[in-house]
């Protein structure tokens, strides 16, 4: 269902398309039925707002992953334009969102193969944003949602409009100028660097990424690398 069945507007490129249940899933879906490319799905809902975004990458995946954490920075941007200006939103290298420090919706990705050195045929990335605390008060500190956090007025609809346009042109600079702007924006966003984290069974500190994404955790003297790849759900 939409909220008060309003209907979001698109930049060029993108079109859309509500989402009966779940966005991201609706969207793998669609892409595996061979839809365009820019179709955004959404779901705006009383409690909850998603959407997903469908890609049709020119590069071999690896190296396509890098829209995860561009549609975090586009989402990102969308939240600070429309927010008020001392709410805090990050990123974390897994696709998990902070607002004000605490968690606060997740990111999703899944392409047609997994193989990272395959060009897949397609790729999708998708949010799902709590409005509305589904706990009450102070029973989880560490989970927020975004109307508890000052941003009321922040509707549904306005925020699936701002991300697209903020991903676009993130995208539109990825093209451009490859993934250094990119690299150094969700820098400043990221969550957790240079402490503790233990991202997909692994533990270790968390030092930063490189040019594709990857993690690199340090454990001891050993530094590895834990590809941005790792993310991905299966695919249908």
């Amino acid at each position: 269902m939409t909220s008060g069945d309003q209907t979001p507007t698109f930049p060029p490129l993108m079109w859309g398309e509500p989402a009966q249940d779940n966005a991201f899933d609706h969207a793998c879906m669609r892409a595996t039925m061979g839809c365009d490319a820019g179709l955004v799905t959404y779901v705006l809902g009383p409690t909850q707002v998603e959407a997903a975004l469908v890609f049709a990458p020119e590069v071999a995946l690896a190296k396509a992953m890098a829209m995860l954490p561009l549609c975090g920075v586009g989402l990102q941007n969308a939240l600070g334009a429309l927010a008020p200006p001392e709410v805090a939103v990050h990123l974390g290298w897994e696709g998990g969102i902070l607002v004000n420090g605490a968690s606060c919706g997740q990111f999703r990705v899944m392409a047609s193969d997994v193989d990272p050195a395959t060009v897949p045929d397609w790729l999708v990335v998708g949010f799902a944003l709590p409005l509305l605390p589904l706990d009450s008060p102070g029973a989880t500190p560490d989970r927020t949602a975004l109307y508890a956090e000052g941003c009321a007025d922040v509707s549904p609809v306005a925020l699936v409009e701002s991300w697209t346009r903020h991903t676009l042109n993130w995208i539109n600079r990825w093209e451009t100028e490859g993934t250094r702007p990119v690299h150094a924006e969700w820098r400043g966003l990221a969550h957790g660097l240079g402490e503790d984290a233990s991202p997909e069974g692994q533990t270790g500190t968390f030092l930063g990424v490189d040019e594709d994404f990857g993690m690199l955790l340090r454990t001891g003297k050993e530094t590895r690398l834990i590809p941005l790849t790792s993310l991905l759900e299966s695919p249908p």
